[in-house]
């Protein structure tokens, strides 16, 4: 038989060999190089294909033929893994409060929009999301209570401690004060997904989810576990608070996320002196949400003032909107009734929300929604 290319790959053809594929075969001289691609990097499998083919080779072309072989192992697909969350049974709406920046008092819009909603006669939760600096057990005097273990359904659940009828579960709760929480981010997501899933929340209708600042892991996290029915940004007027909200409301609107908007709240809006009543001093800026808002076409939800009482009643641990027909207390009212009426559009317009599912594969992963019913 000619030594030739094609009379060596189909003599190649005839030998019993699994999961082998000739590349490229090179012929100089009595020189016949291989290129062959395998599944099994073994030095035995190798060998053993080696031996075959010097086998063959000798005896179809004689024994002066020299062989080489040049081995690519071919990569099995890595199985495809899905990190999903669920529905918690009794929760209505999930509602993700946010902010870019840190500072601007997203932790104080949470604990009096979630005071108003109790006042108006909801059943409301919050679930302190933020892992570094947890906040919620100091504005709710709480910061020294454990959360109980109870029996559900056979299980033993956390029960959530309440304060001012509002149900609340935070890492504060598992740390001492002065304790930091130097956690990489598997770890923190470990540690939320125990709050949501082995915690019994009972009915609520709306839990709120008060972020850590910025884009990252726990947010992430909160949006693979549950299905958020929708996401408030607060920021103060400055346009370094309002670059980085930019930022958050953009997450929220990814494709690939699509929770929606429901508003901006500015904080920290302007300052009136007790003796001034009449006068607004602009310190940081002047609508500055209220224009991102109106650019990047979502709801602006309202403003609140520099008080200095709202900061002393975080810090007691009696949220000021629990100050009934206080200046304060009516305009968190009326924030919240412009949150509950966009939500109420959301929920009429847009079908319910679904977790993000998180699908990893060969050490990289890829962020899509779990079904295509969730656009906008």
């Amino acid at each position: 038989m000619d030594l030739s290319k094609k009379n060596i790959l189909s003599s190649i053809e005839k030998i019993d060999i699994k999961n082998v594929k000739i590349l490229n075969v090179n012929i100089f001289g009595d020189e016949v190089l291989f290129d062959i691609e395998t599944n099994n990097p073994t030095l035995q499998s190798k060998k053993n294909i080696e031996n075959k083919i010097k086998e063959l080779l000798k005896k179809n072309f004689g024994s002066d033929l020299i062989s080489k072989f040049n081995f690519v192992i071919k990569k099995e697909d890595a199985p495809i893994k899905t990190i999903t969350g669920s529905d918690i049974p009794g929760i209505k709406n999930v509602l993700a409060i946010a902010s870019g920046k840190g500072g601007v008092g997203k932790s104080t819009i949470t604990s009096n929009i979630a005071v108003t909603l109790s006042n108006m006669g909801f059943k409301v939760g919050i679930l302190d999301a933020d892992i570094y600096g947890p906040s919620i057990p100091i504005m709710f005097d709480i910061a020294d209570a454990r959360p109980l273990s109870v029996n559900h359904e056979g299980k033993n659940k956390m029960k959530p401690v309440e304060s001012y009828g509002i149900k609340i579960l935070s890492i504060g709760f598992f740390t001492k004060p002065d304790q930091a929480v130097i956690w990489r981010g598997p770890m923190a997501s470990k540690a939320l997904n125990q709050m949501i899933f082995d915690a019994h929340w009972a009915e609520l209708d709306f839990l709120l989810v008060d972020l850590p600042p910025g884009t990252g892991d726990i947010h992430l996290s909160i949006l693979q576990s549950l299905p958020v029915t929708g996401s408030v940004i607060v920021s103060t007027p400055q346009n370094i608070a309002l670059a980085d909200a930019r930022k958050g409301i953009a997450m929220f609107n990814q494709k690939t996320i699509s929770v929606p908007v429901l508003g901006l709240v500015e904080n920290m809006a302007y300052f009136t002196p007790q003796e001034l009543p009449k006068n607004k001093y602009y310190i940081f800026g002047k609508d500055g949400a209220r224009n991102l808002a109106e650019d990047m076409k979502v709801a602006f939800l309202g403003e609140i003032p520099l008080i200095q009482s709202i900061r002393e009643a975080s810090d007691f641990g009696h949220p000021a909107s629990l100050q009934k027909e206080s200046k304060i207390s009516l305009t968190f009212n009326e924030i919240t009734k412009n949150l509950i009426t966009e939500l109420v559009k959301r929920n009429k317009n847009i079908p319910p929300s679904e977790v993000v599912k998180i699908t990893t594969m060969a050490g990289c992963s890829a962020v899509k929604k779990n079904g295509e019913n969730n656009k906008k």
